[in-house]
């Protein structure tokens, strides 16, 4: 019974820990009109090292903590008004990439390029969930825009520095993962 509680501490302490990763990597900011920071390495790490269950639960963890206005969010920021703000969507769709991340592992267990993979659709859908909302956000405060506009201020300068984050992440999590229970 001590080894199994123990088990669910460690579980608990990852989880917080990835959670408080996250905020550190949230903090790391270039603003832009979708913040550029090192967020989505942050998720990519956990989800590869901690596992699909345990590093959704960090993503969980750290938007509660935002949403009851800790600024764990890009500039310091927190509360309701950054996450159903016009770029909140970007940072729900970091709980999609989990998820995607948990399915995908259930059928292709231990395998890396399932795993890159399974990160690579994760971030397509954080993307285009993140887009739509921005969208509905900016057109009902703003006025008209088009999706492709959405693409090219939201995505397109994105893809290539989190691709560059998803291959860091990748490399690390082979270096620390045999360490983490």
């Amino acid at each position: 019974m001590e080894n199994r509680q123990n088990f669910k501490t460690l579980n608990l302490v990852y989880i917080a820990i990835g959670a408080a990763l996250i905020v550190i990597c949230s903090w790391i900011s270039i603003p832009t009109a979708v913040p550029f920071t090192l967020q989505t390495f942050a998720v990519f790490l956990l989800l590869l090292l901690l596992g699909g269950k345990r590093g959704t639960l960090s993503v969980i963890v750290y938007i509660l903590l935002g949403l009851v206005g800790l600024p764990v969010f890009a500039g310091f920021s927190g509360g309701p008004g950054v996450l159903l703000g016009s770029t909140g969507g970007y940072i729900i769709g970091f709980i999609f990439m989990g998820l995607i991340h948990i399915c995908a592992s259930k059928f292709f267990e231990n395998n890396s390029l399932a795993e890159v993979i399974s990160l690579i659709i994760g971030l397509i859908v954080c993307y285009a969930f993140g887009s739509v909302w921005f969208m509905y956000i900016y057109m009902r405060d703003t006025g008209e825009v088009g999706f492709v506009t959405v693409l090219l201020w939201c995505v397109i300068p994105f893809i290539v520095p989190d691709l560059i984050k998803l291959a860091l992440a990748f490399l690390i999590s082979k270096r620390v993962k045999r360490y983490i229970k």
